[in-house]
């Protein structure tokens, strides 16, 4: 079972990060963005409004595993987030606004998801074929030093990856799903080293992204993560019965693991077909795969950077260990949202479960690296966010002042009818961070002892600097283009607080905005309402004609969502009798 292994890692490479510094990096990722703004538009806002109905409901207990929002289902066939984001707003404290008490209630998500991840490397790295060459006179990593620093390099991968960025911070069912395809990882990967927190992980993870809007790719996850164990039980005990048992191998699944892990899977399936949950939504057999091709590439290149590259380095160096746990796992874990990415309408979405897998496979490209390799890669990255950073300020100086010109007549045009405001708090906190971000470049580039998770360092911290200074300095006009609430504070601007306002064809969006940002009482004119006022869908203006009599309704004006030309409402006033 020993196979050459390609990492060579002296033992004074994998000091540890500092504890201190990494929780510091992790909070200046996650936090910004939960304060200062509303829910954005369209996932962000429609599943809050499902929350929020749900909080709202006095239907009793079956309404929720039925959630509704006048009386629509919603689009992704989800329990668990929509129950979380509830019981947010159930518990929350007056004072609290309910969208924050759920951004709150996620933000803990994604931090499960880092702790997640973090252990699931950690206990990859443990596995003998995954450990360093031994040196000839000793001085090779310490087994567990060596993966404490595998550990730290993969989650500083998973926050350098840009597609987290935004879904990470949203409330949606995607983030739920990450937080427990996490835990399912940290489960099978943990689980011959561990017992009590492994099960508990492979039942939450298992169970709970079947319901939360993924059965399939659950179900599929789950169903690999036993037929591997399966295989490397067979292999080790062919192993001893041909060589005996070696003591080095380590911790091995034992047939109790196995049978944990059928467990959980026999029992997210039964829960799959009881509740009769959608399982099966390929779309790609019209032949949308074939002229999708460059979209979807396009979005795994920059969804994913920077570890796909490092992913793939890791997948060459390691060819002759590509059964191996370390390997194995992450790239099934990695090719299953994959497949789901190129088959459904989730590309995004989807994508965003692989990221746990992609960081960790980027992780063990760092003991595989030459020195002008990671050279090479710290100076793009130097480059590159300081770049984004400098042009964040030349544009936020510019929008606050006019000058240059050029860029702030971009950022008009970009929001139109936004009024800048100056806010000392963000600026205070988009210095420090940038302050932060030279000291990082100057730490990396000076000349310091080697440690194997340098590399991903300046990666992760551009990410993180990025993040910060849009959701400080440019989070006022981020989120006006994002958010319903102009558009919805125009249609209070004409219609006043009416006793209720008929909708017709509105889509889940504009519903959930409506109640939220507006507090209206919203209802369907199909069901024969007596409202003053009535929002209607300008898809619905060819056939308009044939569902309202206009004899009765008055039109009344477009309001349209300032950012979007492209997302207007139609506002009839009813006509009172003479």
């Amino acid at each position: 079972m020993n196979q050459p292994t390609p990492a060579i890692v002296a033992q004074s490479a994998v000091r540890r990060l500092p504890r201190i510094a990494l929780l510091l990096l992790c909070a200046a990722y996650l936090l910004p963005g939960l304060v200062g703004r509303g829910p954005w538009k369209s996932a962000d806002i429609t599943a809050f409004g499902y929350m929020a109905e749900l909080a709202r409901s006095t239907e009793g207990i079956a309404r929720w595993f039925d959630p509704m929002l006048l009386g629509l289902r919603p689009e992704t066939p989800a329990l668990i987030p929509y129950w979380i984001g509830a019981l947010a707003i159930k518990i929350a404290p007056s004072w609290l606004n309910p969208d924050l008490a759920v951004r709150i209630a996620f933000a803990f998500l994604l931090w499960g998801t880092f702790t997640a991840t973090w252990y699931a490397v950690y206990y990859l790295a443990r596995t003998s074929r995954a450990q360093p060459v031994a040196f000839a006179f000793g001085g090779e990593a310490r087994p567990t030093d060596y993966a404490r620093a595998i550990a730290d390099g993969g989650l500083l991968a998973l926050i350098a990856c840009l597609g987290l960025a935004q879904l990470g911070h949203e409330t949606t069912p995607a983030l739920a799903q990450l937080f427990f395809a996490s835990s399912l990882f940290y489960g099978v990967a943990a689980l011959p080293y561990r017992r009590t927190g492994p099960v508990i992980a492979l039942a939450v993870g298992t169970i709970g992204i079947t319901l939360s809007g993924a059965p399939t790719v659950g179900l599929a996850l789950a169903v690999g993560s036993v037929l591997y164990i399966a295989y490397e039980r067979r292999l080790a005990a062919q192993f001893e019965s041909e060589n005996g048992h070696d003591e080095d191998s380590g911790p091995s699944y034992t047939r109790g693991a196995l049978l944990t892990m059928i467990g959980t899977t026999v029992l997210a399936a039964v829960l799959v077909f009881g509740l009769k949950l959608p399982t099966w939504k390929i779309t790609v057999l019209g032949g949308s795969l074939v002229g999708d091709v460059r979209s979807q590439a396009k979005l795994l290149v920059w969804f994913t950077w920077p570890v796909w590259p490092l992913a793939i380095w890791t997948l060459w160096r390691w060819r002759r260990q590509l059964t191996a746990r370390h390997v194995a796992l992450p790239f099934w874990f990695a090719l299953v949202p994959l497949a789901a990415t190129w088959t459904t309408d989730y590309s995004d979405r989807s994508l965003l479960l692989a990221l746990p897998a992609f960081a960790t496979l980027a992780a063990f490209a760092l003991p595989t690296f030459r020195r002008s390799a990671s050279a090479l890669i710290d100076w793009f990255n130097v480059l590159f966010f300081s770049g984004l950073a400098v042009l964040g300020w030349i544009y936020w100086i510019a929008m606050q002042t006019g000058v240059p010109p050029k860029p702030a007549a971009s950022v008009a045009r970009l929001v139109p009818g936004f009024v800048p405001e100056f806010s000392p708090i963000a600026v205070v906190l988009a210095v420090a961070a940038t302050i932060a971000w030279c000291w990082l470049v100057r730490w990396r580039t000076g000349r310091h002892r080697a440690a194997l998770w340098k590399t991903l360092v300046l990666p992760a911290g551009g990410t993180a600097l990025c993040w910060m200074l849009l959701m400080t300095l440019w989070l006022p006009p981020i989120d006006y283009a994002r958010s319903y609430e102009p558009q919805i504070r125009a249609v209070a601007e004409r219609v006043g607080q009416p006793s209720c306002i008929a909708e017709l064809a509105l889509s889940r969006p504009h519903i959930a905005a409506l109640r939220h940002h507006g507090n209206f009482n919203v209802q369907p004119l199909l069901l024969g309402t007596d409202c003053p006022w009535l929002l209607a869908s300008p898809e619905t203006i060819e056939r308009l004609h044939t569902i309202i009599p206009f004899d009765q309704w008055r039109f009344a004006g477009t309001l349209r969502r300032p950012s979007s030309a492209a997302d207007d409402l139609l506002l009839y006033e009813k006509i009172k009798p003479q």
